[in-house]
C-alpha cells in the first residue's frame, strides 16, 4: 500500500508510516505549495492513498467528482503526533482493504470509511 501525506499531516505519522514499512510521499518534503487538485491528480496516479487534515479534499472528491485511488482525512484535533500515528496504524491494520476507492475519516473516537461511486 502506498501513501501521499499532504503537507499539513503531522511528520511522525509519516514517519511511523514509514518506520513500518510502507512507502509514502510526503507534499512538505517534495512538493511544498502544491495545490490540492495536483496532489490528488498525483496521488491517483500513484494508486496511493492521500492522508490529509484539509478537509478541501472532501469536495474535491465528492462535490467536484475528482478521482480518487482514497483519502484518509485525519480529524484527531487534542491527540499527541504519537497518538495520531497509532490511530492511522490501527487504521490501516484493521481497514486497509477496505481504504482503496474511498474517503475514510478518522477522529479519536470513530472511523467512518464510505466508498467513492462514481456514475458509470
Amino acid at each position: 500500500m502506498k501513501f501521499i501525506a499532504d503537507e499539513g499531516v503531522d511528520a511522525p505519522i509519516v514517519s511511523h508510516l514509514r518506520y513500518l514499512g510502507y512507502s509514502v510521499w510526503y507534499v512538505a518534503e517534495m512538493a511544498a505549495g502544491a495545490i490540492d487538485e495536483d496532489i490528488l491528480t498525483l496521488a491517483h496516479s500513484e494508486a496511493a492513498i492521500l492522508i490529509t487534515a484539509d478537509k478541501d479534499f472532501g469536495n474535491l472528491v465528492y462535490l467536484k467528482r475528482q478521482a480518487s485511488a482514497g483519502v484518509i482525512l485525519l480529524r484527531l484535533a487534542g491527540l499527541t503526533a504519537r497518538q495520531k500515528a497509532e490511530a492511522v496504524e490501527q487504521l490501516v491494520n484493521e481497514h486497509g482493504d477496505q481504504l482503496a476507492g474511498a474517503f475514510a475519516v478518522i477522529t479519536p473516537n470513530r472511523v467512518r470509511i464510505r466508498p467513492v461511486v462514481r456514475a458509470g
